[in-house]
């Protein structure tokens, strides 16, 4: 059985027999081209349209109990907090955002710039800031140069945020291990939206396919 992550640039897949991952392009895959039963999320509004079209491909939003969360939260985010009972989830893509569940429940989030995302800014405002962040700053030291001072702005504002909920931290997205510099207590989980996607449905069906 295959499980399916649908973002807007890739189809990113797992098997839950061989416990591989791997990614399609959404402009060159045809999703005909798979005869097994795949269960998919899609935030990708043509491909959804499309996936309705083909038995074998099941959309899991369905299974899932969206009373707790907020309208306009995206179902990644949804399904990878179904993975976890307690716990701060920070997924650092384009955009970090960071979720909290505590005792099974949805205690909200927020969405935080990406470091490439809040590199241009500083650049955009001035030449002189144009530097990467330094990921191995010490945060409990002021800085005394241009590159360590944006970056103890953009990180420690973030660090003081999540570290405050006295949760486990968990990592995920590209950036998962740049920030694991900064919580060095959190641990990545780069499958968390598969195991949340393998949860709902073991749930809904009774349990069909092994632990991710």
């Amino acid at each position: 059985m295959l499980l399916c992550d649908i973002g807007n640039t890739s189809y990113h897949f797992f098997d839950t027999d061989t416990k591989q991952d791997y990614k399609e392009n959404t402009k060159d895959f045809n999703p005909t081209e798979i005869n097994k039963t795949i269960y998919y999320i899609c935030v990708h509004p043509k491909i959804k349209k499309l996936l309705k079209e083909f038995s074998n491909w099941i959309d899991i939003t369905t299974m899932i109990n969206l009373e707790q969360y907020y309208d306009t939260i995206g179902i990644d985010r949804i399904v990878a907090l179904e993975a976890i009972y307690n716990g701060v989830i920070v997924d650092a893509g384009s955009a970090i955002t960071v979720d909290i569940k505590k005792d099974g429940i949805f205690q909200g989030g927020f969405i935080y710039a990406g470091s490439r995302a809040m590199a241009q800014a500083y650049k955009n405002i001035s030449s002189a800031l144009d530097y990467e962040f330094n990921f191995d700053i010490d945060l409990t030291k002021l800085p005394k140069n241009s590159q360590d001072a944006i970056s103890y702005g953009y990180l420690k504002t973030l660090y003081n945020e999540v570290i405050s909920y006295n949760e486990e931290i968990i990592l995920t997205g590209g950036d998962a291990q740049k920030f694991l510099k900064i919580f060095s207590s959190a641990k990545i989980d780069k499958f968390l939206i598969f195991k949340g996607m393998q949860k709902i449905i073991l749930e809904d069906e009774e349990g069909t396919i092994d632990e991710v």
